[in-house]
């Protein structure tokens, strides 16, 4: 894919309310502003990459871009979860994502256990991937600390 890596922000806001809730895997939803400027060439799929809630800690994160099969959604969505522990929900807050590499393709699961153990296994891969000096060097991207609100692509 040719537009990875590829860097976007948004505000965070109230998605499904089933990732922490169903998985125990929060995360945080973009509004379709957002989704809908995704360049063509990112297909639906899971990611992995780095992410920054407001002026905080750049993260490890992985994502889902698409219709999340298990859930039959109707609308295309991005969700990230980011490989930390936050205190407290972070809704209204800007979220700054490169996304790095891709995982494997959406796909749906016989069970909810199957899509936790899936998910859990994505984030394991992501884990290893983001290591990877030439993946690893992106966290400190000067994208992280600009200020700007705007979607960006390329700086």
């Amino acid at each position: 894919m040719k537009s990875l890596p590829y860097f976007c922000r948004g505000e965070v806001i109230r998605g499904f309310g089933r990732g922490s809730k169903e998985l125990g895997i929060p995360t945080a939803n973009f509004p379709d502003s957002v989704v809908d400027n995704l360049p063509a060439d990112i297909s639906t799929g899971i990611y992995y990459g780095w992410a920054c809630v407001g002026n905080g800690d750049v993260y490890k994160m992985v994502m889902s871009i698409g219709w999340n099969p298990y859930y039959k959604n109707t609308k295309k969505s991005m969700e990230t979860h980011i490989i930390h522990k936050f205190k407290e929900d972070f809704y209204g807050e800007m979220l700054s994502v490169v996304m790095v590499g891709y995982i494997r393709s959406e796909k749906s699961y016989p069970s909810l256990e199957d899509l936790i153990a899936a998910i859990n296994s994505d984030i394991e891969q992501a884990k290893v991937m983001l290591d990877l000096p030439e993946n690893s060097k992106l966290k400190e991207d000067n994208f992280f600390t600009s200020t700007s609100n705007s979607i960006i692509n390329g700086h």
